[in-house]
Order: structure tokens, then sequence, then C-alpha cells
């Protein structure tokens, strides 16, 4: 089995939702164990000007599945959510965006997947909440997690008071 992390966000609809969705989806992948969940954070728009702010957490899995694999699985889930794909818009609102952080401590370098993530080391919004799984953890390549976040600024990251959601049907 190896060990992923997956950054979630969503802007569009019920962001609080999505996000409720994402997770149950992603408990349910074959060959897969959800093993944690961050807390979620609003975080400040990256990319696009005038969007909504977005709902950010991060997860941890267990998984016998390969990278590609995973990242099919990922896409599907997206899709399912109403994620539309918008190349003019690379960094605009969504209803869902799922990203592989981490897969174990492989590297990653093919023309549609590369993990560590390649903005990994530059993100608040996904080393904040992967910070809170796993703060002392080496991500290949770029260094320990709590260091990375250490050189960032953190304050258009806030910590999400959400209210008791209904269970996810």
């Amino acid at each position: 089995m190896s060990r992923v992390f997956v950054g979630l966000g969503s802007n569009q609809g019920d962001p609080a939702r999505q996000l409720a969705r994402a997770i149950d989806a992603l408990a349910q992948l074959p060959d897969t164990r959800l093993m944690a969940a961050s807390p979620q954070y609003w975080t400040d728009p990256f990319g696009d000007d005038g969007q909504a702010d977005f709902l950010n957490a991060v997860v941890e899995l267990e998984t016998a599945l390969e990278p590609l694999t995973l990242l099919h699985e990922l896409q599907h889930i997206e899709n399912d959510q109403g994620r539309i794909r918008d190349p003019e818009h690379r960094w605009g609102p969504r209803t869902l965006d799922l990203d592989l952080l981490l897969f174990d401590y492989r590297v990653v370098r093919t023309e549609e997947l590369v993990v560590p993530h390649p903005r990994l080391a530059q993100r608040a919004f996904m080393l904040v909440p992967l910070a809170d799984l796993a703060p002392g953890l080496d991500v290949p390549t770029l260094g320990r997690v709590s260091a990375l976040l250490a050189r960032l600024d953190r304050s258009g990251v806030r910590l999400a008071t959400l209210p008791e959601s209904e269970p996810v049907a």
C-alpha cells in the first residue's frame, strides 16, 4: 500500500458539501483506505481575480492503485461533481479540484502527471492542511513540509468554521 496525499478545493455551489462528497468518494475508491482528513480552510483564490474564496483541505489515503490510475479516479470524481475544465481559465472557479500532491516518496514525471505536485512548495493553501496531517514529512526533491510552509505567507489561509452538515447521500 502506498501513502498518498490529495488536495481538495472548491469555490462553486456549496463548497463544504462538495468537499464532503469528494471525501466520501475517495473513501470508496477500490483498493484504497481513507486514513485522515485535515481541517478545512477558506483561502484567497489563486489565479483569476474576482472569484469566490476556495474551501481547501488535504486527505491522506493508503492505496494499492498506481499513480496514473489514481489520477484518473480523481478526475472521475471531479467530473461526477460537475467539474468543467476551461483551458482559457486554468485557475478559474470550480466545483471541485482534486490534486495528487504526494505519492509515497515517489517522483513521477510524465506528460499527464507530475508528483510531487509541481507547485506544492509555493502554495500555502496546499501546505497548511498538509502540515496538519504530516508536518515532518519529507517531500522528495523539495524538503520537509514544515520547512516549506515556513517560507510562505499564510495570511490568505483561514481556518473554516463550518456548520454541522447533513450526511452526504
